[in-house]
Protein backbone atom coordinates (compact mmCIF):
# COMPACT_ATOMS: atom_id res chain seq x y z
CA UNK A 1 0.00 0.00 0.00
CA UNK A 2 3.10 2.69 1.01
CA UNK A 3 4.60 1.69 -2.33
CA UNK A 4 1.23 2.36 -4.07
CA UNK A 5 0.69 5.58 -1.96
CA UNK A 6 4.75 6.79 -3.35
CA UNK A 7 4.25 5.81 -7.10
CA UNK A 8 1.39 7.87 -6.93
CA UNK A 9 2.89 10.87 -5.51
CA UNK A 10 5.39 10.70 -7.96
CA UNK A 11 3.26 10.65 -10.62
CA UNK A 12 1.19 13.55 -9.19
CA UNK A 13 4.55 15.57 -8.68
CA UNK A 14 5.68 15.18 -12.30
CA UNK A 15 2.22 16.56 -13.73
CA UNK A 16 2.71 19.44 -11.41
CA UNK A 17 6.10 20.06 -12.58
CA UNK A 18 5.25 19.76 -15.91
CA UNK A 19 2.19 22.50 -15.49
CA UNK A 20 4.47 24.96 -13.83
CA UNK A 21 7.03 24.12 -16.93
CA UNK A 22 4.11 24.75 -19.57
CA UNK A 23 2.31 27.78 -17.68
CA UNK A 24 6.28 29.14 -17.61
CA UNK A 25 7.01 28.75 -21.87
CA UNK A 26 4.06 30.45 -22.49
CA UNK A 27 4.40 33.61 -20.36
CA UNK A 28 8.17 33.95 -21.92
CA UNK A 29 6.37 35.15 -25.27
CA UNK A 30 5.66 38.19 -23.55
CA UNK A 31 9.54 39.02 -23.71
CA UNK A 32 10.56 37.52 -27.24
CA UNK A 33 14.09 36.76 -28.36
CA UNK A 34 15.62 38.84 -30.99
CA UNK A 35 16.93 35.81 -32.97
CA UNK A 36 14.24 33.18 -31.58
CA UNK A 37 16.55 30.68 -30.57
CA UNK A 38 17.88 30.30 -34.46
CA UNK A 39 21.22 31.83 -35.27
CA UNK A 40 20.50 32.34 -39.13
CA UNK A 41 17.05 34.06 -38.68
CA UNK A 42 15.80 37.43 -37.16
CA UNK A 43 12.45 38.43 -36.21
CA UNK A 44 10.33 41.37 -36.52
CA UNK A 45 6.64 42.21 -36.21
CA UNK A 46 4.49 44.24 -38.52
CA UNK A 47 0.88 45.64 -37.35
CA UNK A 48 -1.12 46.53 -40.60
CA UNK A 49 -4.52 46.48 -40.06
CA UNK A 50 -6.22 42.95 -39.73
CA UNK A 51 -3.48 40.42 -39.36
CA UNK A 52 -4.98 37.74 -41.50
CA UNK A 53 -3.71 39.56 -44.55
CA UNK A 54 -0.87 40.86 -43.29
CA UNK A 55 0.43 37.39 -42.59
CA UNK A 56 -0.78 35.94 -45.87
CA UNK A 57 1.26 38.80 -48.02
CA UNK A 58 4.62 37.92 -45.96
CA UNK A 59 4.17 34.26 -46.03
CA UNK A 60 4.51 34.88 -50.08
CA UNK A 61 8.35 36.16 -49.69
CA UNK A 62 11.11 34.69 -50.69
CA UNK A 63 13.36 34.43 -47.40
CA UNK A 64 10.48 34.28 -44.43
CA UNK A 65 10.73 31.78 -42.83
CA UNK A 66 7.86 31.74 -40.48
CA UNK A 67 5.09 33.56 -39.38
CA UNK A 68 2.68 33.97 -36.53
CA UNK A 69 -0.03 35.95 -35.58
CA UNK A 70 -0.81 37.73 -32.36
CA UNK A 71 -0.86 40.91 -30.32
CA UNK A 72 1.79 43.75 -29.35
CA UNK A 73 2.01 45.99 -26.93
CA UNK A 74 -0.80 45.41 -25.56
CA UNK A 75 -1.57 45.87 -21.24
CA UNK A 76 -3.42 42.82 -20.87
CA UNK A 77 -2.04 39.11 -20.28
CA UNK A 78 -2.34 36.68 -23.01
CA UNK A 79 -5.34 38.74 -23.95
CA UNK A 80 -8.22 37.35 -26.35
CA UNK A 81 -9.22 38.33 -29.37
CA UNK A 82 -13.02 39.27 -28.20
CA UNK A 83 -11.13 41.61 -25.33
CA UNK A 84 -8.35 42.87 -28.07
CA UNK A 85 -11.34 43.95 -30.84
CA UNK A 86 -13.27 45.78 -27.83
CA UNK A 87 -10.83 48.44 -27.39
CA UNK A 88 -9.30 47.89 -23.48
CA UNK A 89 -6.01 46.14 -24.03
CA UNK A 90 -4.24 48.77 -25.86
CA UNK A 91 -2.75 45.68 -27.95
CA UNK A 92 -2.44 45.80 -31.82
CA UNK A 93 -2.65 42.87 -34.31
CA UNK A 94 0.37 42.20 -35.10
CA UNK A 95 2.11 39.34 -37.12
CA UNK A 96 5.40 38.73 -36.17
CA UNK A 97 8.15 37.55 -39.40
CA UNK A 98 10.89 34.93 -38.73
CA UNK A 99 12.63 35.18 -42.00
CA UNK A 100 16.50 34.79 -42.66
CA UNK A 101 18.84 37.68 -43.63
CA UNK A 102 21.29 35.83 -45.65
CA UNK A 103 18.03 35.66 -48.17
CA UNK A 104 15.94 38.76 -47.74
CA UNK A 105 16.93 42.09 -45.08
CA UNK A 106 15.14 44.20 -43.41
CA UNK A 107 15.33 47.55 -45.86
CA UNK A 108 13.13 44.97 -48.16
CA UNK A 109 10.90 43.59 -45.75
CA UNK A 110 9.79 47.05 -44.84
CA UNK A 111 9.33 48.18 -48.54
CA UNK A 112 6.95 45.48 -48.96
CA UNK A 113 4.97 46.27 -45.21
CA UNK A 114 4.38 50.03 -46.52
CA UNK A 115 2.93 48.39 -49.73
CA UNK A 116 -0.33 46.80 -47.82
CA UNK A 117 -1.15 50.05 -45.91
CA UNK A 118 -2.07 53.23 -45.46
CA UNK A 119 0.50 55.05 -43.77
CA UNK A 120 -1.30 58.16 -42.99
CA UNK A 121 -4.32 56.49 -41.73
CA UNK A 122 -4.44 56.30 -37.90
CA UNK A 123 -5.97 53.66 -36.23
CA UNK A 124 -7.79 52.28 -39.41
CA UNK A 125 -6.87 50.03 -42.35
CA UNK A 126 -9.95 49.37 -45.23
CA UNK A 127 -12.96 48.74 -43.35
CA UNK A 128 -11.24 48.20 -40.17
CA UNK A 129 -11.72 50.67 -37.51
CA UNK A 130 -9.86 50.54 -33.99
CA UNK A 131 -6.96 51.13 -32.43
CA UNK A 132 -5.78 47.47 -32.72
CA UNK A 133 -5.65 47.84 -36.14
CA UNK A 134 -2.59 50.93 -35.65
CA UNK A 135 0.01 50.22 -37.81
CA UNK A 136 3.43 49.86 -36.31
CA UNK A 137 6.85 48.14 -36.86
CA UNK A 138 8.20 46.38 -33.74
CA UNK A 139 11.96 45.28 -33.28
CA UNK A 140 13.63 42.88 -30.67
CA UNK A 141 17.43 44.17 -31.96
CA UNK A 142 17.43 47.87 -31.00
CA UNK A 143 19.85 48.15 -34.10
CA UNK A 144 16.96 48.08 -36.07
CA UNK A 145 15.20 51.08 -34.86
CA UNK A 146 17.71 53.42 -36.45
CA UNK A 147 16.65 51.67 -40.55
CA UNK A 148 13.12 52.00 -39.71
CA UNK A 149 13.33 55.28 -38.73
CA UNK A 150 14.83 56.02 -42.13
CA UNK A 151 12.44 54.20 -44.02
CA UNK A 152 9.82 56.05 -42.36
CA UNK A 153 11.29 59.48 -42.90
CA UNK A 154 12.00 58.34 -46.81
CA UNK A 155 7.96 57.64 -47.23
CA UNK A 156 6.80 60.32 -45.12
CA UNK A 157 8.22 62.82 -48.17
CA UNK A 158 5.76 60.85 -50.52
CA UNK A 159 3.12 62.05 -48.51
CA UNK A 160 1.46 65.54 -47.39
CA UNK A 161 0.14 63.80 -43.88
CA UNK A 162 1.57 63.00 -41.00
CA UNK A 163 2.91 58.99 -41.23
CA UNK A 164 0.92 57.30 -38.21
CA UNK A 165 3.43 54.03 -38.33
CA UNK A 166 5.08 53.38 -35.05
CA UNK A 167 8.47 52.61 -34.59
CA UNK A 168 8.48 50.89 -31.28
CA UNK A 169 10.46 48.34 -29.36
CA UNK A 170 8.49 44.81 -28.77
CA UNK A 171 7.25 45.38 -25.03
CA UNK A 172 5.11 41.85 -24.98
CA UNK A 173 3.68 39.43 -27.52
CA UNK A 174 0.71 37.24 -27.30
CA UNK A 175 -0.43 34.51 -30.17
CA UNK A 176 -3.97 34.79 -31.40
CA UNK A 177 -5.98 32.04 -31.01
CA UNK A 178 -5.59 29.27 -34.00
CA UNK A 179 -8.90 30.24 -35.45
CA UNK A 180 -6.31 33.54 -36.42
CA UNK A 181 -3.31 31.43 -37.47
CA UNK A 182 -3.06 31.04 -41.37
CA UNK A 183 -6.48 32.43 -41.58
CA UNK A 184 -6.17 33.05 -45.49
CA UNK A 185 -4.88 29.90 -46.23
CA UNK A 186 -7.34 27.43 -44.41
CA UNK A 187 -9.98 29.94 -45.98
CA UNK A 188 -9.06 30.80 -49.26
CA UNK A 189 -11.53 33.99 -50.43
CA UNK A 190 -11.84 34.71 -46.82
CA UNK A 191 -12.10 38.52 -46.09
CA UNK A 192 -8.53 40.54 -46.17
CA UNK A 193 -7.80 44.70 -46.67
CA UNK A 194 -5.27 43.94 -48.87
CA UNK A 195 -6.10 44.03 -52.63
CA UNK A 196 -5.23 40.44 -53.95
CA UNK A 197 -2.96 41.82 -56.75
CA UNK A 198 -0.38 42.14 -53.83
CA UNK A 199 -0.02 38.91 -53.47
CA UNK A 200 0.99 38.20 -56.75
CA UNK A 201 3.80 41.05 -56.29
CA UNK A 202 4.77 39.68 -52.93
CA UNK A 203 5.54 36.10 -54.54
CA UNK A 204 8.15 37.91 -56.89
CA UNK A 205 9.56 40.65 -54.72
CA UNK A 206 12.45 38.83 -53.90
CA UNK A 207 13.23 36.58 -56.65
CA UNK A 208 16.34 34.04 -56.40
CA UNK A 209 19.31 34.73 -58.69
CA UNK A 210 19.52 31.58 -60.83
CA UNK A 211 22.91 32.49 -61.67
CA UNK A 212 26.13 32.49 -59.31
CA UNK A 213 28.33 35.28 -60.36
CA UNK A 214 31.81 35.99 -59.74
CA UNK A 215 34.95 37.94 -59.85
CA UNK A 216 36.94 37.19 -63.17
CA UNK A 217 40.79 37.22 -63.60
CA UNK A 218 42.92 40.08 -64.78
CA UNK A 219 44.01 38.70 -68.28
CA UNK A 220 40.17 38.03 -69.00
CA UNK A 221 39.01 41.18 -68.05
CA UNK A 222 41.62 42.64 -70.23
CA UNK A 223 40.18 41.15 -73.15
CA UNK A 224 36.56 40.66 -72.63
CA UNK A 225 36.62 44.96 -71.69
CA UNK A 226 37.05 47.75 -73.95
CA UNK A 227 39.45 49.99 -72.41
CA UNK A 228 37.66 52.50 -71.07
CA UNK A 229 35.73 49.65 -68.94
CA UNK A 230 39.15 48.30 -67.87
CA UNK A 231 40.31 51.32 -66.92
CA UNK A 232 37.23 52.75 -65.32
CA UNK A 233 36.01 49.86 -63.06
CA UNK A 234 39.57 48.46 -62.58
CA UNK A 235 41.84 51.19 -61.95
CA UNK A 236 38.92 53.90 -60.84
CA UNK A 237 39.29 55.94 -63.31
CA UNK A 238 36.05 58.55 -64.16
CA UNK A 239 34.63 58.72 -67.38
CA UNK A 240 33.70 62.56 -69.23
CA UNK A 241 30.09 63.79 -68.38
CA UNK A 242 27.66 64.17 -71.06
CA UNK A 243 29.47 61.83 -73.11
CA UNK A 244 29.03 58.39 -71.95
CA UNK A 245 26.13 55.83 -72.93
CA UNK A 246 23.66 56.01 -70.57
CA UNK A 247 23.49 59.34 -68.96
CA UNK A 248 20.27 60.23 -70.31
CA UNK A 249 19.13 56.19 -70.74
CA UNK A 250 15.21 56.00 -69.76
CA UNK A 251 14.16 53.20 -71.07
CA UNK A 252 12.93 50.29 -68.68
CA UNK A 253 15.02 47.79 -67.89
CA UNK A 254 18.20 46.63 -65.60
CA UNK A 255 21.70 48.30 -64.87
CA UNK A 256 23.76 44.89 -64.27
CA UNK A 257 27.48 44.71 -63.17
CA UNK A 258 30.08 44.77 -66.38
CA UNK A 259 32.47 43.10 -65.28
CA UNK A 260 30.01 40.03 -63.98
CA UNK A 261 26.93 40.06 -65.54
CA UNK A 262 25.05 40.76 -61.93
CA UNK A 263 22.15 43.30 -61.29
CA UNK A 264 23.31 46.41 -59.81
CA UNK A 265 20.60 49.14 -60.19
CA UNK A 266 16.91 49.27 -62.22
CA UNK A 267 15.69 52.30 -64.28
CA UNK A 268 12.63 52.45 -61.57
CA UNK A 269 15.53 54.17 -59.33
CA UNK A 270 17.08 56.24 -62.16
CA UNK A 271 16.51 60.22 -62.08
CA UNK A 272 17.76 62.73 -63.95
CA UNK A 273 19.92 65.08 -61.91
CA UNK A 274 22.30 67.45 -64.32
CA UNK A 275 24.96 65.53 -63.69
CA UNK A 276 26.30 64.16 -67.17
CA UNK A 277 26.16 60.47 -65.45
CA UNK A 278 23.51 58.04 -64.61
CA UNK A 279 22.50 58.65 -61.19
CA UNK A 280 20.63 56.39 -59.35
CA UNK A 281 18.39 56.83 -55.46
CA UNK A 282 19.27 53.15 -54.58
CA UNK A 283 21.14 49.91 -55.72
CA UNK A 284 18.94 46.81 -56.06
CA UNK A 285 20.21 45.60 -52.94
CA UNK A 286 22.84 47.12 -50.34
CA UNK A 287 24.32 43.34 -50.05
CA UNK A 288 25.30 44.47 -53.75
CA UNK A 289 27.72 47.31 -53.33
CA UNK A 290 30.75 48.25 -51.07
CA UNK A 291 31.14 51.93 -50.09
CA UNK A 292 34.58 52.69 -48.99
CA UNK A 293 35.82 56.21 -48.14
CA UNK A 294 37.57 57.87 -50.79
CA UNK A 295 39.95 61.04 -50.65
CA UNK A 296 41.74 61.38 -53.87
CA UNK A 297 41.61 64.05 -55.94
CA UNK A 298 41.79 66.78 -53.05
CA UNK A 299 38.49 65.90 -52.00
CA UNK A 300 36.21 63.83 -49.56
CA UNK A 301 34.00 61.48 -50.95
CA UNK A 302 32.44 58.09 -50.90
CA UNK A 303 33.42 55.22 -53.25
CA UNK A 304 30.65 52.75 -54.67
CA UNK A 305 32.44 49.65 -55.90
CA UNK A 306 30.51 46.69 -56.75
CA UNK A 307 31.00 43.75 -53.96
CA UNK A 308 31.14 40.51 -56.50
CA UNK A 309 33.38 42.46 -58.87
CA UNK A 310 35.00 44.85 -56.78
CA UNK A 311 34.49 46.45 -59.73
CA UNK A 312 34.77 50.37 -59.25
CA UNK A 313 31.20 52.13 -60.00
CA UNK A 314 31.28 55.80 -59.26
CA UNK A 315 30.44 57.69 -56.01
CA UNK A 316 27.24 57.93 -53.40
CA UNK A 317 26.16 61.39 -53.05
CA UNK A 318 23.59 62.89 -50.14
CA UNK A 319 22.11 66.01 -52.81
CA UNK A 320 19.49 63.22 -54.36
CA UNK A 321 15.56 63.80 -54.55
CA UNK A 322 13.96 63.89 -50.92
CA UNK A 323 11.11 62.37 -51.97
CA UNK A 324 13.29 59.56 -53.26
CA UNK A 325 15.38 58.96 -50.10
CA UNK A 326 17.82 62.05 -50.39
CA UNK A 327 20.90 59.92 -51.91
CA UNK A 328 22.37 60.22 -55.38
CA UNK A 329 24.50 56.91 -56.83
CA UNK A 330 26.59 58.89 -59.83
CA UNK A 331 27.45 55.65 -61.90
CA UNK A 332 29.95 55.42 -64.45
CA UNK A 333 28.64 54.15 -67.54
CA UNK A 334 31.38 51.91 -68.21
CA UNK A 335 31.18 49.88 -65.37
CA UNK A 336 27.62 49.02 -66.17
CA UNK A 337 25.84 46.93 -69.07
CA UNK A 338 21.90 48.39 -69.72
CA UNK A 339 19.43 45.44 -70.50
CA UNK A 340 15.94 46.75 -71.70
CA UNK A 341 13.14 45.42 -69.90
CA UNK A 342 11.89 43.54 -73.84
CA UNK A 343 15.61 41.75 -73.75
CA UNK A 344 15.61 40.33 -69.92
CA UNK A 345 14.18 37.42 -70.06
CA UNK A 346 16.04 36.10 -73.15
CA UNK A 347 19.49 37.39 -71.40
CA UNK A 348 18.74 35.13 -68.16
CA UNK A 349 17.12 38.44 -66.41
CA UNK A 350 13.02 37.57 -66.08
CA UNK A 351 13.54 37.04 -62.06
CA UNK A 352 14.28 40.76 -62.12
CA UNK A 353 11.22 41.77 -64.52
CA UNK A 354 8.81 41.99 -61.37
CA UNK A 355 11.40 45.34 -59.67
CA UNK A 356 9.57 46.83 -62.66
CA UNK A 357 6.75 47.16 -61.47
CA UNK A 358 7.28 49.67 -59.10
Amino acid sequence: MRKLVNFISVILYSLLLLGVMSCSAKNNKSIPKSMDNHQKTKEIYFAGGCFWGTEYFFQQVRGVVSTEVGYANGTLKNPTYKEVSQGITGAAETVKIIYNPEIIDLDLLIDLYFKTIDPTSLNRQGNDIGTQYRTGIYYTDDKDHVLIQMKIEEIEKQFAHKIAVENKPLHSFYDAENYHQDYLNKNPGGYCHIPPDLFEFAKNANPESLKVYSKKDQPILKKELTELQYEVTQKDMTEKSFDNSYWNEFREGIYVDVTTGEPLFISTDKFESGCGWPSFSKPISEKLITELPDKSSKMTRTEVRSKTGDAHLGHVFEDGPTEKGGLRYCINSASLLFIPKDEMKKKGYEAYLNLLNK
